[in-house]
C-alpha cells in the first residue's frame, strides 16, 4: 500500500487508500481500528474514512472521520481530523486529554473551513482513561457500548433528522436503516459553526465492549445486529464479522436488508480482563 500506518510517539492512524487494519494492545485493553474504502469507489478510488488509535498516559483516544461524501475535500477533512487530534494529544501533557480534545475539534473546524481544498467530515471521539469512557460526536458517526450479554449500554445520537428521531422515539432503528432521509447529516466539523455533544463519565465493566464506525458499518447492520456481534468471541473475530457482512450487504443487498455502498470505518475496544 502506497500510505502503510506507522507509529507515531504516542498514536496510529488507520490510512484510507486502501484496506487497513491497525491494533494495538496494553494494560488497558485491546484496540481494533479498520478502515476500506467502498466498493464504488473502483481499483484505484481513495475513501473518505480515516480512524485513529492513540495511547495516552492513562488509557486511550480513539476517532473515526468520516468525509462528507459529495462535497470537496472529503478525503481531505477526514484526515486533517485525525492527524489535528493526534498532534493536539502529544501535546497534551500539561492540558489534558479532554481539553486536547476539544481544542482538536475547534482547530480541524477553523482549518477546513478556510481552507478552499478541505471539505467537511464527521469526528467521532471516545476517550479511556482510568477506566472510565466519555464520547465527544459531532456528526452522524456512531459509538455503542455493549455489555458481554449483548445489552446496549450507551449510545451516541447521529446528528441527523433520522438520529434525532430515533433519539427521541419517533422512529426505531429499522425504520431509520430504511429512512430516505438516512444519508442527510445536520452537523459536521468544516463549516464554522459545529457543536459538539460530550457524553457522559460511563465507568468502564471488563466484559463491555465499545463500536465505533462510521455510516459504512450503521447504515448496513442494524444496532442489534452489532450488540450480538461485539458481545461474542474475540475482538478480532468480531471486527471479521462486521466487515465480512457490511461488504455482503453492500455488494449483494437482499429483500428487507439494509444496503448502503460506501466507505467503512470501524473501531473495537474491549477492556483487559476478557
Amino acid at each position: 500500500m502506497n500510505d502503510d500506518p506507522s507509529p507515531t510517539e504516542k498514536g496510529l492512524l488507520a490510512r484510507v487508500l486502501e484496506p487497513t487494519t491497525i491494533e494495538l494492545e496494553g494494560p488497558y485493553g485491546l484496540a481494533l481500528a479498520h478502515v476500506e474504502p467502498g466498493p464504488d469507489r473502483g481499483p484505484e478510488g481513495e475513501g473518505q474514512d480515516a480512524a485513529a488509535v492513540i495511547p495516552t498516559p492513562k488509557g486511550l483516544v480513539l476517532a473515526v472521520a468520516d468525509g462528507v461524501g459529495g462535497t470537496k475535500g472529503g478525503a481531505a477533512a477526514s484526515r486533517l481530523a485525525v492527524e489535528t487530534l493526534r498532534d493536539a494529544l502529544l501535546t497534551a501533557d500539561d492540558i489534558g486529554a479532554r481539553e486536547a480534545i476539544m481544542d482538536a475539534f475547534d482547530q480541524a473546524d477553523i482549518a477546513a473551513h478556510v481552507s478552499t481544498m478541505v471539505g467537511s467530515t464527521t469526528l467521532l471521539v471516545v476517550e479511556i482513561n482510568d477506566g472510565i469512557l466519555r464520547t465527544y460526536n459531532t456528526g452522524d458517526s456512531e459509538a455503542l457500548l455493549v455489555g458481554g450479554r449483548g445489552k446496549v449500554k450507551l449510545r451516541t445520537v447521529a446528528h441527523s433528522p433520522v438520529g434525532y428521531q430515533v433519539a427521541a422515539g419517533v422512529l426505531d432503528d429499522t425504520e431509520a436503516l430504511h429512512h430516505d432521509l438516512r444519508h442527510f447529516i445536520s452537523n459536521v466539523v468544516g463549516t464554522g459553526e459545529m457543536r459538539i455533544d460530550v457524553g457522559p463519565r460511563t465507568p468502564l465493566a471488563a466484559q463491555d465492549t465499545l463500536a465505533m464506525g462510521s455510516d459504512g458499518l450503521f447504515d448496513n447492520i442494524a444496532v442489534e445486529e452489532i450488540a450480538a456481534i461485539i458481545s461474542q468471541g474475540s475482538v478480532n473475530e468480531a471486527a471479521d464479522t462486521l466487515i465480512q457482512l457490511a461488504r455482503q450487504r453492500m455488494d449483494a443487498p437482499s429483500p428487507g436488508e439494509p444496503s448502503k455502498p460506501d466507505d467503512l470505518s470501524l473501531v473495537l475496544f474491549r477492556p483487559r480482563g476478557r
